[in-house]
C-alpha cells in the first residue's frame, strides 16, 4: 500500500482565493452529479507537491451521454467540449499558510476530482466564515493577501472582506479516509469550539506519472500576443455576439489591435479594441514596420466559456490577462493573478481551419 499525507492550513482569502479560481473552471467541466462516485475524474485532475498545486482540467468531460452530468451548483457550460484548462498556484507562501505533503513519489499526490464537489465545499467553508461562497457574490471579496513579509510593500493584499478577524478560526485541507474512500476534506474549527464543520469530496488517487497525460497542451509560438487591460473585458461583447452568430472572427495585430467579427446572412458586425499591449518572446522576432497578424474562427460557445471568470472573479484578484493567436491552431487565453507570484490560470480553445484567402481583414 502506498503511504501518502497531505495537510494543509489556509485562512479565509486563501479559501477565497482557490475558490474563485475553481468557480469559472467548474463550469467547463460540468459534474456534480452525486454522491455515487461516478462523478468522481469528470474531466479534473489535481497535483500536489511541496511547492505547486496545479490543476488539469477538460471541458465538457463530466457531461454524460443524455447531456447530463452537471448541477445546478456549478453547471456544465454548453459548448466548452474540447477546451483544456491549466492552473498552477503557488503552495509556499501562496495558497497555503502552511503545508505538509508526503509520498514514496517524491512527495507528489495525483488524483482525479469532481471540481463542482471541491467548489460546493470551498463555498460552503466561506459561507462559515462570513465571506461570500457563491459565484454571484465573489465579486464583493477582497483579493489574497500573506501574512509574510513579502506582503509589506504591497496594499493591495490587505483584506477589508467581511472574514471573522479571530485568528483562532482554522481550515485545514486534508487527505484522508471517510466511510473507506478517499477524500480532500475541509475542516473548519474555532479554539472556542463555536464552529466546527466538515466537508469531505470523494477522490480517486492516481499514480504519480500519470500526470504526463494531464499536462497542458503544447502549442506553436503564438502569431500575435496581445495584453489587454482589465477594465476592457471581452466577455460582455462576446455574450452578445454570441447570441447573434455560433461563430466569431478573432482578428489580432501586434500592432496593438483586435477585432471581433461575426458575418452572416442578417448581419456584419465587427467590434474593434485598440490600444492593446504586444507581447513579444524572446525568441521571435516582430518587425515593427510590418507587424504580425492572425485570423481565428472560433465557436462563440467555446470563446464565452473560455472567459466566464470574467464575471466570477473578485475584483483584485487578477493581475493581467494576455490573449495568444495561434494561426489554425488555438487560441490562449492566459491570466496571471494578483499578486503575481500566486500563480496563473490559461484556457486552451481550439479553433477551426481557415484558409488563406478567409483571413484578410
Amino acid at each position: 500500500q502506498q503511504t501518502m499525507r497531505f495537510k494543509s492550513r489556509m485562512a479565509a482569502e486563501h479559501v477565497q482565493l482557490l475558490h474563485n479560481v475553481i468557480v469559472p473552471i467548474s463550469r467547463l467541466t460540468g459534474g456534480g452529479s452525486g454522491p455515487d462516485g461516478k462523478s468522481i475524474g469528470s474531466g479534473t485532475t489535481l497535483y500536489l507537491d511541496p511547492e505547486v498545486l496545479r490543476i488539469s482540467s477538460r471541458g465538457g468531460a463530466g457531461r454524460t451521454a443524455d447531456g447530463g452530468g452537471s448541477s445546478q451548483l456549478g453547471g456544465g457550460e454548453q459548448g466548452a467540449e474540447g477546451i483544456a484548462c491549466f492552473s498552477e498556484l503557488i503552495a509556499v507562501n501562496g495558497i497555503f499558510l502552511e503545508h505538509k505533503i508526503e509520498s514514496i513519489a517524491e512527495n507528489v499526490i495525483v488524483f482525479d476530482i469532481d471540481l463542482v464537489q471541491l467548489q460546493t465545499a470551498l463555498a460552503a467553508t466561506l459561507q462559515s466564515l462570513g465571506g461570500s461562497g457563491g459565484a454571484g457574490d465573489s465579486a464583493k471579496s477582497a483579493p489574497l493577501h500573506n501574512s509574510n513579509a513579502d506582503a509589506r510593500n504591497s496594499s493591495s493584499r490587505k483584506s477589508s472582506s467581511s472574514f471573522h478577524s479571530n485568528s483562532s478560526i482554522l481550515v485545514v485541507m486534508k487527505l484522508a479516509k471517510r466511510g473507506g474512500l478517499p477524500c480532500l476534506c475541509l475542516d473548519t474549527s474555532c479554539a472556542n469550539g463555536t464552529l466546527d464543520i466538515h466537508h469531505a469530496v470523494p477522490v480517486r488517487i492516481l499514480r504519480a506519472e500519470e500526470w504526463q497525460h494531464h499536462l497542458p497542451p503544447v502549442v506553436n509560438t503564438p502569431d500575435v500576443q496581445l495584453e489587454f487591460q482589465l477594465d476592457r473585458p471581452l466577455r460582455p461583447v462576446i455574450e452578445r455576439l454570441k447570441a447573434i452568430s455560433p461563430i466569431i472572427y478573432v482578428e489580432g495585430s501586434m500592432a496593438g489591435e483586435l477585432v471581433l467579427r461575426i458575418d452572416n446572412d442578417a448581419v456584419s458586425i465587427r467590434t474593434f479594441y485598440d490600444k492593446l499591449t504586444p507581447r513579444v518572446d524572446e525568441e521571435s522576432s516582430q518587425s515593427q514596420t510590418d507587424p504580425a497578424r492572425c485570423t481565428l474562427k472560433i465557436d462563440s460557445k467555446k470563446l464565452l466559456a473560455s472567459l466566464q471568470w470574467q464575471s466570477s472573479m473578485a475584483r483584485g484578484t487578477v493581475g493581467s490577462y494576455i490573449i495568444c493567436m495561434i494561426e489554425n491552431e488555438m487560441m490562449v487565453v492566459h491570466v496571471v493573478l494578483n499578486p503575481e507570484d500566486v500563480g496563473f490560470f490559461t484556457y486552451y480553445i481550439p479553433v477551426h481551419f481557415l484558409s488563406s484567402d478567409m483571413m484578410d481583414f
